[in-house]
């Protein structure tokens, strides 16, 4: 495994039935970087992504984390070795406050994720992290509501201050930016740049304005293979990346 990568796939491939979603996909992302899986509609972004983050099971290939062979591991197994994903679709326990949703995530590392008949006391000496996160993401007006009752935009900003309170060594955000509006998407990608400055980042995104922010270097996916790799400079100008998108600005 290359020395400062990560992340590393070798030869990578994922069949549905005779079709192969990924064939043969050689990707490796450095640590402490901002890394991007784009691609147009069907390229293969979310099927790799859920290899990695090991949702799925790759038909061939190998998948390694921090020097450790992951091809079979457990998605519950790699979140303890450090590895966090977020979802498209806001992942919140709705019935419980926007406080209790972080605080909870916050318990894992202690121990007390399952404790839940413990009193208020024991869980205090978290209630200042819960803040602080809280406040980091615009939503401590918020604390004391259910999750349920927040907007879209702000459900996704909750999901995004539990993914930190896990402090992950490796976030991989799968569309952070879908169904937000402007004043969110600058808000995450303020979180995102911030988040990137001690840990490694990897996204599936489509606003290639937020790609071209944030990247250090993006991998296009087509047809589930790679089709070019680079910064954001050099694969706007890439002629084939040009054509795969078939007239998608990515200027």
């Amino acid at each position: 495994m290359t020395q400062d990568a990560i992340i590393e796939t070798r030869g990578l491939v994922r069949r549905f039935g005779g079709f192969a979603a990924v064939d043969g996909v050689d990707l490796t992302v450095a640590r402490n970087s901002v890394h991007a899986l784009i691609g147009p509609n069907g390229a293969g972004k979310t099927t790799v992504f859920n290899l990695v983050s090991k949702f799925l099971d790759p038909s061939e290939g190998q998948i390694f984390y921090n020097g450790r062979d992951i091809t079979n591991t457990k998605p519950a197994d790699v979140a303890r070795q450090g590895m966090v994903r977020s979802f498209q679709i806001s992942a919140i326990f709705g019935r419980m406050t926007v406080a209790e949703n972080v605080r909870i995530a916050l318990q894992r590392p202690t121990g007390l994720s399952f404790s839940f008949w413990r009193a208020d006391s024991v869980l205090d000496n978290l209630a200042d992290r819960v803040d602080e996160l809280l406040d980091s993401v615009g939503l401590l007006d918020w604390r004391d509501r259910p999750a349920a009752g927040l907007s879209y935009g702000r459900k996704r900003a909750l999901e995004f201050a539990t993914t930190m309170a896990l402090d992950p060594e490796l976030m991989l955000l799968d569309e952070p930016m879908a169904g937000l509006g402007q004043q969110d998407v600058v808000r995450i990608s303020e979180l995102i740049a911030e988040q990137a400055k001690n840990r490694t980042i990897l996204m599936v995104e489509h606003n290639l304005s937020v790609v071209a922010e944030l990247a250090d270097r993006i991998t296009v996916l087509a047809r589930g293979k790679i089709l070019a790799e680079g910064d954001y400079k050099s694969i706007a100008a890439d002629p084939a990346v040009i054509e795969a998108y078939i007239g998608d600005d990515i200027d």
